[in-house]
């Protein structure tokens, strides 16, 4: 794990909310979760298996189109969902049938208020990529002026680069900002287009931003083979031609030859033998050295994550329940699920191992919100626990606070 300086937010998550519909009922996926990412660092999120770590991830590449809530990146809006606005207007109608003078104009201003939100969610939605097209489009601009300066005198040269310029303007306006945000699956199998050669499959992202050369696409293709320890001969291969390991090394090449500046990686390593997850992590360590990536690493291997991670989010039942920096969360873990999860933590040692002892979590027997409701506090600098008033001066007595 190597920490990060930078304060600079990469990608912001407020109040996310997914529900899919189970038949008459709702299923809450994910339930206003909230968490940021700096850039340059390595997010962890855990949890037991169904607790909402995928959905969270999938939502944020807009894979699933969000209930409520909002995602923003690089300090745009890409996700904004409208349930909880359409839902304050749907209430405050009801209420306003029977309402006195007084409240008529609270609940009028609450709907004026969510109608403009929900028009405002559409509008940063629909233009994020036409904002982000425009830097683009502004910084190839930039970047080819001195150099058409440079070639004035040379018509040949000047030729060239204005062919050139004019590919790299093309692509910078086809160019959407969802594309600096890719995914390394949990599947590497299942990820993997069976009749498609490696070749086409890490090119395909190239090829939808509109690059033509195929020259340019094949020595891509090639150098990322490279970085991430296959070679240029397995790129007339197909899938099935290769082992588990091989496999999820095709799937980070897919995702790194984007250049994205937000890589998440969803369990890369649990479906791989023991031995090769340790190269897996490693090359993804190097990767993030290399490119500046930041990654959002999803995992239910707490010890893979304290090693990689710079940062913690603990997730249960669709909810967030503790969030801190690693060292810190597994130096004082707070909330009761979080010190389970340690608590099953196998240790090296066979003697510790034999004293080790399991603790459960129970979340009725735990937890008594009936007057004094929850909600996630920041219980010391850094470290957020979702907790009631009685629960927070707890933990801040535990901390020595």
């Amino acid at each position: 794990m190597s920490n990060t300086n930078n304060n600079e937010v990469l990608l912001r998550v407020e109040n996310l909310c997914q529900y899919f519909k189970m038949g008459s009922s709702e299923l809450k996926a994910v339930d206003n979760v909230s968490f940021d990412i700096k850039k340059g660092e390595v997010f962890g999120l855990v949890g037991e298996s169904g607790c909402g770590k995928t959905t969270t991830g999938r939502s944020i590449i807009k894979i699933y189109d969000i209930t409520s809530g909002s995602i923003f990146f690089k300090g745009q809006r890409i996700c904004a969902g409208t349930r909880s606005y359409k839902d304050a207007i749907k209430a405050a109608k009801k209420e306003l049938r029977t309402a006195d003078s007084a409240r008529k104009a609270e609940l009028e201003k609450i709907i004026a208020d969510n109608t403009e939100a929900i028009r405002q969610a559409k509008f940063d939605h629909d233009h994020s990529d036409e904002e982000y097209a425009k830097t683009l489009v502004a910084k190839v601009e930039a970047d080819y002026a001195p150099r058409f300066e440079e070639a004035k005198n040379d018509p040949a040269k000047l030729a060239e680069l204005k062919k050139a310029y004019k590919e790299d303007l093309r692509v910078a306006k086809k160019t959407k900002l969802i594309t600096n945000i890719q995914m390394i699956f949990q599947d590497p199998i299942a990820s993997l287009n069976p009749r498609m050669t490696v070749r086409e499959i890490i090119a395909e992202g190239l090829i939808i931003n509109g690059i033509r050369d195929q020259k340019y696409i094949d020595e891509k293709v090639y150098e990322i083979l490279e970085l991430v320890g296959l070679v240029r001969e397995h790129a007339g291969r197909y899938p099935h031609e290769f082992s588990g390991g091989q496999r999820q090394r095709i799937g980070i090449a897919r995702a790194v030859i984007m250049r994205p500046d937000l890589l998440i990686a969803d369990e890369p390593i649990s479906a791989l033998d023991v031995s090769i997850q340790a190269q897996v992590i490693n090359l993804l360590n190097e990767l993030r050295e290399r490119l500046g990536l930041t990654i959002l690493f999803i995992a239910h291997d707490l010890s893979v994550v304290k090693y990689f991670s710079d940062r913690i989010g603990v997730m249960y039942f669709g909810n967030m329940v503790e969030l801190a920096p690693a060292d810190e969360l597994f130096a004082h873990p707070l909330h009761p699920y979080t010190r389970s999860l340690l608590s099953a933590i196998p240790l090296p040692d066979p003697h510790a191992e034999k004293r080790r002892t399991r603790i459960t979590y129970n979340s009725l027997a735990e937890h008594d919100y009936t007057t004094d409701l929850p909600s996630m506090r920041e219980v010391a600098p850094g470290h957020f626990v979702y907790c009631n008033d009685a629960e927070e001066q707890k933990y801040k007595k535990e901390l020595g606070l």
